[in-house]
Protein backbone atom coordinates (compact mmCIF):
# COMPACT_ATOMS: atom_id res chain seq x y z
CA UNK A 1 0.00 0.00 0.00
CA UNK A 2 1.69 3.27 -0.62
CA UNK A 3 1.35 5.93 2.02
CA UNK A 4 2.28 9.59 1.82
CA UNK A 5 5.02 10.80 3.11
CA UNK A 6 5.44 14.91 2.49
CA UNK A 7 4.01 16.88 -0.97
CA UNK A 8 5.41 19.83 -2.86
CA UNK A 9 3.47 22.91 -1.70
CA UNK A 10 5.76 25.44 -3.59
CA UNK A 11 8.77 26.74 -4.84
CA UNK A 12 10.48 28.53 -2.60
CA UNK A 13 13.46 31.22 -4.16
CA UNK A 14 15.15 30.88 -7.53
CA UNK A 15 17.41 28.37 -6.62
CA UNK A 16 15.21 25.48 -7.40
CA UNK A 17 13.82 24.89 -3.31
CA UNK A 18 11.11 23.77 -2.50
CA UNK A 19 8.49 23.89 0.09
CA UNK A 20 7.80 20.28 1.21
CA UNK A 21 4.63 19.95 3.29
CA UNK A 22 5.35 16.90 5.81
CA UNK A 23 3.09 13.84 6.66
CA UNK A 24 5.61 11.51 8.20
CA UNK A 25 6.97 11.13 11.92
CA UNK A 26 10.03 11.06 10.84
CA UNK A 27 10.91 13.91 8.37
CA UNK A 28 14.80 13.72 9.67
CA UNK A 29 15.50 10.07 8.29
CA UNK A 30 12.63 10.04 4.95
CA UNK A 31 14.46 13.56 3.90
CA UNK A 32 17.70 13.38 5.01
CA UNK A 33 20.62 14.39 2.50
CA UNK A 34 21.01 11.54 0.15
CA UNK A 35 17.78 9.77 0.91
CA UNK A 36 16.36 8.62 -2.69
CA UNK A 37 12.72 9.76 -2.90
CA UNK A 38 9.78 8.61 -4.87
CA UNK A 39 6.86 10.63 -6.01
CA UNK A 40 4.17 11.21 -8.39
CA UNK A 41 1.71 13.85 -9.11
CA UNK A 42 -1.80 13.44 -7.87
CA UNK A 43 -3.65 10.75 -9.71
CA UNK A 44 -0.87 9.88 -12.24
CA UNK A 45 0.69 6.65 -12.03
CA UNK A 46 4.07 7.45 -13.06
CA UNK A 47 6.53 7.49 -10.27
CA UNK A 48 9.96 9.32 -10.63
CA UNK A 49 12.74 9.33 -8.34
CA UNK A 50 13.99 12.31 -6.50
CA UNK A 51 17.91 12.07 -4.19
CA UNK A 52 17.92 14.80 -2.10
CA UNK A 53 20.85 16.96 -2.07
CA UNK A 54 19.91 19.02 0.65
CA UNK A 55 17.27 20.08 3.52
CA UNK A 56 16.85 22.72 6.03
CA UNK A 57 14.43 24.10 8.20
CA UNK A 58 12.99 27.79 7.35
CA UNK A 59 10.38 29.19 9.57
CA UNK A 60 8.79 25.89 10.89
CA UNK A 61 8.80 24.78 7.29
CA UNK A 62 11.10 22.10 5.60
CA UNK A 63 12.96 23.10 2.02
CA UNK A 64 14.29 20.58 -0.03
CA UNK A 65 17.04 21.18 -2.91
CA UNK A 66 16.73 17.92 -5.08
CA UNK A 67 19.57 16.83 -7.55
CA UNK A 68 18.39 17.93 -11.06
CA UNK A 69 15.90 20.43 -9.79
CA UNK A 70 18.27 23.41 -10.04
CA UNK A 71 16.19 26.70 -10.91
CA UNK A 72 13.09 28.12 -9.73
CA UNK A 73 11.15 26.78 -13.05
CA UNK A 74 11.65 23.18 -12.49
CA UNK A 75 11.15 23.67 -8.56
CA UNK A 76 7.53 25.02 -10.23
CA UNK A 77 6.74 22.14 -12.54
CA UNK A 78 7.20 19.44 -9.17
CA UNK A 79 4.26 21.86 -7.09
CA UNK A 80 1.49 19.09 -5.95
CA UNK A 81 3.96 16.39 -6.35
CA UNK A 82 3.50 13.32 -3.55
CA UNK A 83 6.44 11.69 -1.93
CA UNK A 84 5.20 7.60 -1.06
CA UNK A 85 6.64 4.90 0.52
CA UNK A 86 5.39 1.20 0.15
CA UNK A 87 3.78 0.00 3.95
CA UNK A 88 6.49 -2.85 3.53
CA UNK A 89 9.04 -0.62 4.25
CA UNK A 90 7.66 0.48 7.26
CA UNK A 91 9.44 -0.87 10.84
CA UNK A 92 6.74 -2.05 13.25
CA UNK A 93 6.13 0.01 16.06
CA UNK A 94 8.16 -1.16 19.16
CA UNK A 95 4.61 0.44 21.08
CA UNK A 96 1.74 -2.08 21.25
CA UNK A 97 -0.37 1.51 21.38
CA UNK A 98 1.21 3.09 18.50
CA UNK A 99 -0.53 2.08 15.11
CA UNK A 100 0.20 3.61 11.74
CA UNK A 101 -2.99 5.14 9.86
CA UNK A 102 -3.49 2.13 7.10
CA UNK A 103 -3.66 -0.28 9.87
CA UNK A 104 -6.63 1.08 11.76
CA UNK A 105 -8.15 1.74 8.23
CA UNK A 106 -10.64 -1.19 7.30
CA UNK A 107 -11.05 -2.16 10.78
CA UNK A 108 -14.31 -3.39 12.18
CA UNK A 109 -15.56 -1.23 15.25
CA UNK A 110 -17.69 -2.71 18.04
CA UNK A 111 -19.11 -2.21 21.34
CA UNK A 112 -17.74 -3.79 24.68
CA UNK A 113 -20.87 -6.07 24.43
CA UNK A 114 -19.72 -6.91 20.71
CA UNK A 115 -22.41 -4.69 19.05
CA UNK A 116 -20.95 -3.40 15.64
CA UNK A 117 -20.82 0.28 14.96
CA UNK A 118 -19.11 0.22 11.96
CA UNK A 119 -15.80 0.56 9.79
CA UNK A 120 -13.06 2.50 9.94
CA UNK A 121 -12.31 4.42 6.54
CA UNK A 122 -9.68 7.04 7.79
CA UNK A 123 -7.90 8.39 10.50
CA UNK A 124 -8.14 12.43 10.64
CA UNK A 125 -5.16 14.20 12.36
CA UNK A 126 -6.61 17.66 13.79
CA UNK A 127 -5.17 20.24 16.30
CA UNK A 128 -7.58 18.66 19.39
CA UNK A 129 -5.85 14.96 17.97
CA UNK A 130 -6.94 11.98 16.00
CA UNK A 131 -10.46 11.37 14.86
CA UNK A 132 -11.43 7.59 13.79
CA UNK A 133 -13.78 8.52 10.71
CA UNK A 134 -16.67 5.54 11.08
CA UNK A 135 -18.87 4.41 8.17
CA UNK A 136 -21.53 2.82 10.32
CA UNK A 137 -22.49 -0.14 9.58
CA UNK A 138 -25.45 -0.91 6.79
CA UNK A 139 -24.80 2.58 5.77
CA UNK A 140 -23.55 3.95 2.17
CA UNK A 141 -22.47 7.38 3.68
CA UNK A 142 -22.27 9.83 6.17
CA UNK A 143 -19.51 9.06 8.90
CA UNK A 144 -19.21 9.15 12.57
CA UNK A 145 -16.21 10.26 14.31
CA UNK A 146 -14.81 8.86 17.29
CA UNK A 147 -11.73 10.73 19.49
CA UNK A 148 -8.83 8.41 19.50
CA UNK A 149 -8.59 8.66 23.15
CA UNK A 150 -7.78 5.81 25.52
CA UNK A 151 -10.84 7.02 27.25
CA UNK A 152 -13.16 5.85 24.35
CA UNK A 153 -11.26 3.37 22.51
CA UNK A 154 -10.66 0.78 24.57
CA UNK A 155 -8.72 -1.33 22.13
CA UNK A 156 -7.36 -2.32 18.89
CA UNK A 157 -6.60 -5.73 17.52
CA UNK A 158 -5.02 -5.17 14.26
CA UNK A 159 -4.72 -9.04 14.01
CA UNK A 160 -8.32 -9.79 14.83
CA UNK A 161 -9.58 -7.07 12.95
CA UNK A 162 -11.07 -5.40 15.70
CA UNK A 163 -11.83 -2.05 17.46
CA UNK A 164 -13.43 -1.77 20.83
CA UNK A 165 -14.97 1.83 21.89
CA UNK A 166 -16.92 2.67 25.08
CA UNK A 167 -18.59 5.74 23.67
CA UNK A 168 -20.05 8.29 25.79
CA UNK A 169 -23.46 8.82 25.73
CA UNK A 170 -25.05 10.38 22.79
CA UNK A 171 -21.75 10.02 20.74
CA UNK A 172 -23.35 7.55 18.97
CA UNK A 173 -26.41 8.81 18.22
CA UNK A 174 -27.11 10.21 14.32
CA UNK A 175 -29.65 13.40 16.05
CA UNK A 176 -26.24 14.35 18.47
CA UNK A 177 -25.64 18.03 18.66
CA UNK A 178 -28.87 18.93 16.88
CA UNK A 179 -31.86 21.10 18.68
CA UNK A 180 -35.06 19.59 19.16
CA UNK A 181 -36.56 21.74 16.06
CA UNK A 182 -34.08 19.92 13.74
CA UNK A 183 -31.73 22.40 13.40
Amino acid sequence: MELVVGRVAKSHGIKGEIVVEVRTDEPEDRFAVGAVLRGHKPREQTVSTYTVEAARDHSGRLLLRLEGVSDRTAADALRGTLFVIDSAELEPSDDPDEFYDHELEGLSVRLADGTEVGTVIEVLHSAAGELLSIRRAGDQSGELLVPFVAAIVTSVSVADGVVEIDPPEGLLDPDFGESADGK
